[in-house]
């Protein structure tokens, strides 16, 4: 089954890890309803939030998306680490690329919808890591 979470803003920009495709990954995160009456899911990795995450979905990823503006998604490589969107990593120049092409994709505040294979549908975080 295929989970589709939302990764960035602030959360990602401050401390978020770079992900890639084929990649295993354990997300936590905030269910909530989008402005299309839709449940989503949006990863979360801090403590202490007013709304808690959760939700848990683990697997691999199989598709990563870059969200420019409404409805506009590209398919982009790899999702840099927060540290290196904002230009503070080293190693990592923090530019997006196409899977195909290698062309880079230039934008500000990149919002990201990852795409993960999972062998069932999402659970809840066990009950000793829900937030109070």
């Amino acid at each position: 089954m295929d989970v589709i979470v939302e990764v960035g803003g602030w959360e990602h920009e401050c401390c978020g890890d770079a992900i890639e495709r084929n990649q295993l990954v354990d997300f936590r995160c905030i269910r909530y309803r989008g402005p299309d009456g839709r449940a989503r899911l949006a990863e979360s990795h801090h403590d202490g939030l007013d709304v808690p995450a959760e939700e848990r979905v683990s697997g691999r990823v199989a598709d990563i998306h870059v969200v420019g503006g409404p409805g506009a998604a590209r398919p982009v490589l790899r999702i840099p680490s927060g540290r290196a969107l904002r230009g503070f990593d080293d190693v990592d120049d923090g530019h997006l690329e196409d899977p195909w092409t290698g062309e880079v994709i230039e934008g500000e505040d990149p919002a990201f919808l990852v795409t993960v294979r999972t062998s069932g549908r999402p659970a809840r975080a066990p009950r000793s890591t829900r937030l109070t």
